[in-house]
């Protein structure tokens, strides 16, 4: 899905800012090869009553883009949340380890979808646009056991779901189907080019 607004005013040379804390995101946009800034987006996480996994995602994204170009009104700014999708149930980030266990249980031979919505704004062209990324995830039916040595090998604590794909957690899963290969680790980066590119940012 994707969506745009506005007449595109191309200006390759427009600072890019990453509005997130993420240090994930900051490894994966270097990538692109191209200069950055990063910028913390002060925006309240809280899912509203009865909002879906996915709609919270591109809700959030879009807000910590905003967030962010107020401050930097000349610049293309880059927002992006995820939030694990199961059975229609939102999962964030546990924060500390018995939430962490109590997520890693209930996904235990399920299928989760991890909702990785991005958003990129420039205030000054009056672009916008966002786009979402759904990663299907099938877990193994893991044991108490399993759970526990990899939450105390990886500390997983700051990713949405409580595993990191691109780490042991590649472990607790059968299989990942998507078409963005970097969206389950929190930036979907085919998706940013994309949106860079009609922003108006040079990648090549």
């Amino acid at each position: 899905m994707s969506i745009s607004a506005s007449p595109l005013n191309s200006t390759p040379n427009r600072p890019v800012v990453l509005g997130s804390t993420s240090r994930y995101r900051s490894e994966l946009m270097e990538r692109l090869r191209i200069p950055f800034s990063v910028a913390a987006p002060d925006v309240d996480e809280t899912p509203a009553e009865g909002e879906s996994p996915r709609d919270l995602a591109l809700r959030l994204a879009l807000a910590k883009a905003k967030a962010v170009a107020a401050q930097h009104p000349d610049s293309v700014v880059i927002g992006s949340d995820q939030v694990a999708d199961l059975a229609g149930q939102p999962l964030g980030k546990p924060g500390e380890h018995a939430r962490a266990v109590q997520q890693l249980r209930q996904m235990r031979g399920q299928t989760v979808v991890f909702q990785t919505a991005l958003a990129v704004v420039c205030l000054a062209t009056g672009f916008e646009a966002v786009d979402l990324a759904a990663v299907r995830v099938v877990f193994r039916d893991l044991s108490d056991d399993e759970i526990e040595a990899y939450l105390q090998a990886e500390k997983p604590y700051d990713c949405a779901g409580s595993a990191k794909s691109e780490g042991l957690g590649i472990a607790l899963l059968e299989s990942i189907d998507n078409d963005d290969p970097t969206a389950l680790i929190g930036l979907p980066l085919i998706r940013t080019a994309r949106l860079l590119r009609q922003a108006g940012v040079k990648l090549l």
